[in-house]
């Protein structure tokens, strides 16, 4: 570089995701774990949402992100406008999307040549997926259907792409207790938990599992009913801990013996951090990779979609105190998943968008 000449400005990537108490937070969280991988190879990232709230964005942006608000509904054509507006203002050299809720339209209108586009899939449900890299962590996710559907793709498949943040993977390379030797129950049903389930199950399960076993409570920003689990939390004294958009979700983890948690991202996270699992499918898109995870003896698993609430806390509680009983199969279940998942998805992912990106840097 000539003396006294600028540095050049770094690449920008824009992430166009939502969070809100109905769909979660999930797709926004996996971007922040892809964001940071982005961020420590040099690159710039921004965020589009048109839904969020204000613990998210104050999540994002302490990770040092910028939030855009585009225009509801998500997925509109003033979404649209506003996104194409935004890839341009920022000089975008790639596009990263994750929800259910952009359609053809959406996708295709932000399409342009040069500047590829990464979505983020759990489901294969669409017939194009407009993409030049899709990321889908499940096991088994069915690369034929996705070479169909996403013709030409990078297809980024399997746990290898399980895209964790940078505290997740600080805490999966540190030493921790084998998982039968961990006295704590981590129950956590995402960062919105839309069916109520954190409460009730709270104190279901401190009447069910021995006394000598912690309760951590982990409820996420999106929550309305975080008072309640303090609530329910207070009354058990110190057996219990609620634990608010915590941004230690790895130490949490770590401390975990089980956890009883919502299908979704929160999988690829535990596993890494070998914590046995009883996954709880509280949603659709929940249930393939859920299934998948009980096939592969990571997991039990749940479905809570068709109980009524005390039905469905009846079946957990249960579930979770057989667990709790046979460490030798929590020992099993843990190894498993920590085999599965090796923490390093997010960096795999960015390295594979800046070389579609063309951008020339360094893992």
């Amino acid at each position: 570089m000539t003396p006294g000449a600028a540095m050049p400005a770094p690449p920008c990537v824009v992430m166009r995701a939502d969070a809100s108490p109905a769909m979660g937070t999930g797709h926004v969280m996996r971007c922040l774990a892809l964001a940071e991988a982005l961020q420590d190879r040099g690159v710039r990232v921004v965020f589009a949402m048109a839904a969020g709230s204000p613990a998210m964005d104050a999540r994002v942006a302490g990770a040092g992100f910028t939030v855009h608000r585009t225009p509801s509904p998500a997925g509109g054509p003033a979404d649209l406008a506003a996104t194409r507006g935004l890839l341009d203002a920022e000089g975008a050299r790639a596009l990263v999307l994750d929800g259910y809720h952009f359609d053809t339209d959406f996708r295709t209108g932000l399409r342009t040549p040069g500047r590829p586009v990464l979505v983020f899939d759990d489901l294969a449900d669409r017939p194009a997926f407009h993409a030049d890299l899709v990321v889908n962590p499940a096991l088994q996710a069915d690369r034929e259907l996705y070479a169909r559907i996403a013709p030409g793709a990078r297809l980024l498949l399997g746990p290898a792409y399980a895209a964790l943040r940078r505290e997740i993977r600080t805490a999966a390379a540190a030493p921790r207790p084998d998982p039968v030797e961990r006295r704590a129950v981590l129950v956590t049903f995402g960062g919105a938990d839309p069916p109520g389930l954190t409460a009730p199950c709270l104190a279901a399960l401190a009447e069910r599992l021995p006394v000598s076993c912690r309760l951590l409570a982990v409820v996420g920003g999106a929550n309305p009913r975080a008072a309640e689990v303090r609530a329910v939390a207070a009354r058990l004294g110190d057996r219990a801990e609620v634990h608010v958009d915590t941004p230690s979700m790895g130490a949490l983890m770590a401390q975990a013996g089980l956890a009883v948690s919502a299908g979704g991202g929160t999988t690829g996270e535990l596993a890494a951090l070998g914590v046995p699992m009883l996954l709880v499918v509280i949603a659709d898109n929940q249930a393939p990779a859920a299934a998948r995870a009980a096939a592969a003896g990571l997991a039990a698993v749940v479905d809570a979609r068709s109980d009524a609430p005390g039905a469905a806390v009846a079946a957990i509680t249960a579930q979770a105190r057989h667990l709790w009983d046979d460490p030798q199969r929590r020992g099993a279940m843990a190894a498993r998943a920590a085999a599965a998942v090796d923490a390093q998805g997010a960096p795999r992912i960015a390295d594979a968008l800046i070389a579609a990106m063309g951008a020339g840097h360094s893992s």
